[in-house]
């Protein structure tokens, strides 16, 4: 009797482990592809015919690399096949390789849009395909076509980092900004930055601001200019890391001491700059696109077998700075 008791205890172990990377009470059944039932009886074989599709905003950013590392790890070791296709911050070339996507028969795409409203197009074209959509740090405008959305809490992230430099500027001061308006997750970032320093006691005034499109080399350009108007500005808001190493770049060249940087992501590039004596970097609001990228590959899984589903998913985000930066580690991300 104690046997069959143990045996039973184990089976049920099993099933609550084969399960832990969906989430409950949040996806029903009619979300889903198939049923509970269809996924069990069928899941080995229909797994190896399924093709899993993955496009995000720029494969030459090291975050998206490891993001598509960690989710192509998790898509093949449960038995389905990965494509990646690389837009390279173009939004039409996107559209056009989510269309031969498409003809190829994915069954689900992992997707962060070049630009949020130009992707509507082609989330019409997957819906009507049946393919589905799980959408990964950075929203579509029309989230109604989306099936799951895994990112970090990007309004924290800008917010964070305006206060911290509240409290390093206590006096106020001028700030450049630089942002990238076709990524929502970029704008999220700079409005929680500027609401956070709307609270100050001394007050901070945005001079200059401008469009990087999230690439470095624009980051450098633009704050090259805005160095040269404004050589007494207090600090640099910056929508991501990338755009972090340009600025802190033309600042070093500008030798401006006294101007503070501050990025998001927690990169390695930029943990890395953290651990120089004389570094511009003040702190990187920092995410994990390890966890979300294995996070994006489970509830894919999940869609696809039937099983419930958290239809939002929120990373948490935390300052990264001199003092702290030794816990993280330099050589990868967290």
């Amino acid at each position: 009797m104690k046997k069959r008791v143990i045996t039973v205890m184990a089976v049920v172990l099993i099933c609550i482990l084969g399960i832990s990377g969906c989430k409950k009470h949040v996806g029903t059944p009619e979300d889903n592809a198939a049923s509970g039932e269809e996924a069990e009886d069928g899941k080995a074989d229909s797994q190896e015919k399924k093709l899993i599709g993955f496009s995000v905003i720029d494969m030459k950013n090291p975050y998206f690399i490891t993001l598509e590392n960690a989710a192509r790890e998790v898509i093949e070791k449960k038995g389905y096949e990965f494509i990646m296709e690389d837009p390279g911050t173009d939004s039409t070339q996107q559209a056009v390789q989510i269309q031969e996507m498409i003809d190829k028969g994915i069954s689900a795409i992992i997707l962060s849009p070049v630009d949020w409203e130009k992707i509507t197009p082609s989330l019409q074209a997957l819906k009507e395909a049946g393919v589905r959509i799980i959408n990964v740090d950075t929203q579509v405008r029309e989230m109604d076509y989306v099936d799951a959305y895994i990112g970090s809490d990007n309004y924290s992230a800008g917010y964070i980092c305006g206060e911290d430099l509240i409290e390093r500027c206590p006096e106020g001061g001028k700030i450049a900004i630089l942002e990238c308006p076709t990524q929502n997750s970029i704008n999220d970032r700079i409005t929680g930055f500027e609401e956070a320093i709307s609270k100050a006691t001394k007050g901070f005034e945005v001079v200059a601001r401008a469009d990087t499109t999230g690439e470095f080399e624009r980051a450098l350009e633009e704050s090259e200019k805005m160095l040269k108007e404004y050589p007494d500005i207090v600090a640099i808001m910056c929508g991501n890391d990338q755009i972090a190493v340009g600025a802190t770049t033309s600042v070093n060249v500008a030798r401006a001491k006294e101007v503070l940087i501050y990025g998001v992501d927690g990169s390695p590039d930029i943990k890395k700059e953290l651990q120089k004596p004389d570094t511009q970097i003040a702190g990187t609001a920092a995410q994990s696109p390890i966890h979300m990228g294995q996070n994006a590959a489970e509830i894919t899984d999940c869609i696809l077998t039937g099983q419930k589903f958290e239809k939002e998913t929120y990373e948490e985000v935390f300052m990264i700075n001199k003092d702290n930066v030794a816990m993280y580690g330099v050589d990868g991300w967290q």
